[in-house]
């Protein structure tokens, strides 16, 4: 039985498109894949490593801080002079009246 060549044009174009629609399906799988290849690789070797570090040393504890020294008592402020009492201002003199 002959297919037209339209009709055999059109199944070409569809089975293209499958065949891109699939490509890229499986392209996205594998970067995918790629990306948790890569993600499990660092874990290891992050697990590793802790392996073989030399184990840490231990924290020295804290020294406790020397007693802070208690402030000397303030002296007591000399007790402040008695202002002397305001003298009076002298009575000013009188002119004396001139004669003429």
């Amino acid at each position: 039985m002959a297919i037209s060549k339209a009709k055999r044009a059109e199944a070409a174009k569809k089975a293209a498109r499958t065949r891109k629609r699939n490509a890229a399906k499986k392209a996205a799988e594998a970067l995918k894949a790629a990306a948790s290849r890569k993600r499990k690789a660092a874990a290891t070797r992050r697990k590793n490593a802790a392996k073989k570090a030399a184990p840490k040393r231990k924290a020295a504890p804290k020294k406790k801080a020397a007693p802070k020294r208690k402030a000397a008592p303030k002296k007591k402020a000399a007790p402040k002079k008695k202002a002397a009492p305001k003298r009076k201002a002298a009575p000013k003199k009188k002119t004396a009246k001139r004669k003429r």
